[in-house]
């Protein structure tokens, strides 16, 4: 379990990033963070692997205090992908990538290559095994960063910004495997603006703005709730935008994906 207790940070800067947040993210829990530019939402996860340390208040990890522990010791439960992955990639070919922080905790040689060809399998990189990952697109680079993590099996996955660059089939492909990680017990906390990736995937949502967590319910109770969403500077999905606007015509609002929106239709054609 991951707490965040009362939670403030102010930058060197004197910038407040977080403002008294407060949550608990439980182990097999899928939850996607939103929220405008600069309400705080990189800061906040950012704490959950020990990057930032609370100005005031406290983060725990499975009853360890944050503070208390060192990024590296952090990083063996808590994987972190970063929104660029420039950020994270420094070994020369893509293989040395993602065996790196294997080598660093310590797994056996044959585990160790095992380790790193499932995760090269998992998120199509095989072919660029040998290859640099300054070598690759920025999509691909994300998925580089992704597998690095993947491969040593954290018990908490933490990703910013997972969709960006990523085409519609490796973002469907990302959404089966957070699926499917949840379903074994993982937790996955991702942040994103793609309201229609969130959409599609139904986490807990968690709205924030002005450093302070303004919403944290259901994902559907907050998709199809443009007050609240308003409130963190975020649209509803365009399905969902679709139907409000045609609620005067007696059709359900709280529609939020396209497989929905085409159930919904065919059963009011077929009751012509």
């Amino acid at each position: 379990m991951i707490e965040a207790k009362d939670v403030y940070f102010t930058y060197p800067t004197g910038v407040e990033a977080l403002k008294g947040v407060s949550l608990t993210i439980k182990e097999s829990e899928f939850i996607a963070i939103m929220g405008q530019n600069g309400a705080g939402k990189t800061t906040l996860i950012k704490h959950f692997n020990g990057l930032l340390k609370p100005t005031k208040g406290n983060v725990l990890v499975d009853g360890s205090n944050t503070r208390d522990l060192s990024v590296a010791k952090l990083a063996r439960k808590v994987g972190f992908v970063f929104q660029n992955p420039d950020n994270q990639l420094f070994c020369e070919t893509v293989e040395e990538e993602v065996a790196f922080a294997l080598k660093n905790f310590g797994f056996e040689k044959s585990k160790l290559e095992g380790r790193v060809t499932w995760a090269l399998n998992l998120l199509g990189l095989m072919e660029y095994r040998k290859t640099s990952p300054f070598m690759l697109s920025g999509g691909e680079r994300k998925r580089v960063a992704l597998a690095s993590v993947l491969a040593w099996n954290p018990k908490y996955l933490v990703m910013d910004e997972p969709t960006i660059g990523q085409d519609y089939e490796q973002k469907e492909k990302l959404r089966q495997f957070i699926v499917q990680l949840n379903a074994q017990g993982k937790a996955v906390v991702v942040v994103t603006h793609d309201v229609e990736f969130v959409a599609e995937c139904t986490p807990r949502v968690i709205l924030m703005a002005n450093g302070k967590i303004v919403v944290d319910d259901e994902g559907r109770r907050v998709l199809t709730n443009g007050e609240r969403l308003s409130e963190a500077s975020v649209l509803p999905p365009q399905v969902t935008q679709i139907f409000m606007e045609l609620k005067d015509f007696g059709l359900e609002t709280d529609v939020i994906d396209l497989y929905e929106a085409r159930r919904l239709i065919r059963k009011r054609l077929s009751e012509k």
